[in-house]
């Protein structure tokens, strides 16, 4: 035969933006060998006549940090789609440390994003010191899809000056100077980049903001210029903009010093249109030759509400802790019956605590991610002439207590998405901020790249879509570039055979599940996707129909990957 693999006639999306034409595409030892009309055979072949068939998706902003640690399978982001993660965004992850330092890296990581202490304590095998010995350790590994992973300030900064480093005390110049060679290290050693947090919302599990929220501009700007000495690298900055008028400044230092690119987190994070000046932000770096490109979701960012979910409004009530040893579906009937879910309304009713049900709703099966402001519980029950409180708690009780409530806030300022689709048009913006690994009893936003495609691709009807190539190509290549990982991301000959086939009319997400299966019998929300046919990862196919095939053909990505042309002239 002449290719592993064939994928006949289907409707090629490329990944380059280019319009959706019929072809076929020829793989072979892992890479795609020609798009076109393909005459030799190949060892399996897939019809995908109807499908499209788009390139493998990048998701540069997961925090699969530990779970890449004891778990081959990177669930839920490689049952959307997505071919290749990228972890140890926000400046928080697991190396390097000192043993002494472990317990403080695990309640950063618990705080900032909400993953269990007991899970983390049980299920990091600590094999690790440096950040090499650490990537070492992600090699070893098999996975469902590729892995690439970067340094994180805040271990780097612990590691560097102990418990002052932790108490967000000032760097000395030499202790700067450390900290940019073990970040150059950790780049030589093959991480992408380096990450850090200046947000006020990241704090450990004890409330203590992260140890990098203050840093001086000398010690990122200091850092950044020795990850320039390397050559390679990029820099991802989240910020609130905290710190004063002159944080885009520092951001702009830490390019000119290191003449490297830099990616920042954006949300619309109050209401109107401050997201506009970081868009402005990203205008004025590319006027000086600078490359910064923002990350934005491909939906409203919001959290879960229901009985088995991290944030759980009835469980400080009486009547749920007596019975909150019970099964679930247990717990739901119990609350349920008339006289306790009379006693279980006036107890929410008394506690005083302020429930926000003009932006609570229902999530429903297919989850709606735009819900209208009529939609609200509060808006539904005023014109069902009920109870407010009572048809909350009703919804909370649904599905056997399964139910999930969904609380958008950031990008739903206004009761729509049109913030988000103003900032998914920028040219200079990238989708990212799944979190997958993360938040999770409290989020599943690793089905971002599934909403994309769904939501502003077909289903909108609220305002602004956009066509399929360009999404999928923000969604691969724009990625993968963003990140300097320029071997895939295209259905070209030479490009990394990463690919997705899609019925994209039958392309669906189903609501998102609660499932114990981290260490320590620990939780966490899972969400399966409807339509992918096919995911094939290096020309291996790892899912069918949504479900493993057993195959584990995804790797640690080691370093900054060339592009074929660059590949073949080296």
């Amino acid at each position: 035969m002449a290719f592993d693999l064939v994928i006949r006639s289907g409707t090629v999306i490329d990944g380059t933006g280019a319009p959706a034409r019929t072809a076929d595409v020829a793989i072979a030892d892992g890479r795609v060998v020609d798009v076109g009309v393909v005459d030799g055979r190949g060892t399996r072949e897939i019809d995908a006549a109807g499908a499209i068939v788009a390139p493998g998706f990048v998701d540069i902003h997961t925090h699969y940090d530990g779970q890449a640690t004891w778990d081959e399978r990177l669930q839920p982001s490689s049952g959307h789609g997505v071919t290749t993660v990228v972890t140890g965004n926000c400046g928080v992850g697991f190396a390097p440390v000192r043993p002494g330092d472990r317990h403080t890296l695990v309640e950063l990581m618990e705080g900032v994003e909400d993953l269990p202490g007991a899970v983390l304590h049980e299920g990091l095998s600590w094999e690790w010191e440096s950040i090499a010995d650490y990537l070492d350790a992600l090699e070893r590994r098999r996975y469902d899809i590729d892995i690439a992973a970067q340094v994180c300030h805040a271990p780097v900064r612990l590691y560097v000056m102990g418990q002052r480093g932790a108490d967000r005390e000032p760097a000395s110049a030499e202790e700067i100077e450390a900290m940019g060679r073990l970040a150059a290290e950790g780049i030589r050693a093959g991480a992408l980049g380096f990450t850090t947090s200046r947000t006020l919302n990241h704090r450990t599990s004890r409330g203590e903001p992260t140890p990098t929220l203050t840093a001086a501009r000398e010690e990122l700007v200091g850092i950044a210029r020795a990850i320039g000495e390397t050559g390679r690298g990029v820099l991802q900055v989240v910020s609130d903009f905290s710190q004063g008028p002159g944080e885009g400044e520092t951001l702009l230092e830490m390019m000119r010093a290191s003449g490297r690119p830099l990616s920042l987190s954006l949300l619309q994070s109050s209401a109107g249109t401050g997201y506009r000046s970081k868009l402005a932000l990203l205008d004025a770096a590319a006027a000086e030759g600078l490359t910064m490109r923002a990350q934005v979701a491909a939906r409203a960012v919001g959290v879960l509400l229901g009985l088995q979910a991290s944030i759980n409004p009835l469980g400080r009530t009486p009547s749920f802790q007596a019975v909150a040893d019970l099964p679930l579906a247990e717990q739901a009937r119990r609350l349920a019956e008339p006289e306790q879910r009379e006693r279980l309304v006036a107890e929410l009713r008394a506690s005083g605590v302020s429930l926000p049900l003009e932006h609570t709703f229902e999530l429903g099966d297919p989850p709606d991610y735009e819900p209208t402001p009529e939609d609200s519980l509060a808006a539904r029950a005023q014109r069902s002439g009920v109870d407010p409180l009572e048809m909350y708690v009703d919804l909370l009780l649904g599905d056997d207590g399964r139910a999930l409530l969904y609380f958008p806030f950031l990008n739903y300022f206004d009761g729509n998405l049109d913030a988000a689709a103003e900032m998914i048009a920028h040219p200079r913006t990238v989708p990212g901020l799944s979190d997958g690994g993360a938040h999770v009893g409290t989020i599943c936003d690793a089905s971002f790249p599934t909403s994309l495609l769904t939501h502003w691709g077909r289903d909108r009807t609220r305002g602004t879509t956009f066509e399929l190539p360009f999404l999928i190509q923000r969604q691969s290549r724009a990625t993968a570039e963003a990140v300097g990982l320029l071997d895939r991301g295209i259905l070209a000959p030479g490009y990394k055979a990463d690919v997705n086939v899609i019925d994209f009319d039958g392309l669906a997400l189903d609501p998102p599940r609660m499932v114990h299966d981290l260490p320590a019998g620990g939780k966490r929300l899972t969400q399966r996707a409807r339509g992918y046919l096919h995911t094939i990862v290096a020309g291996v196919e790892t899912y069918a129909d949504g479900e493993p095939t057993g195959a584990l053909a995804g790797r640690f990505v080691r370093g900054q990957q060339p592009s074929p042309r660059e590949a073949a002239c080296s």
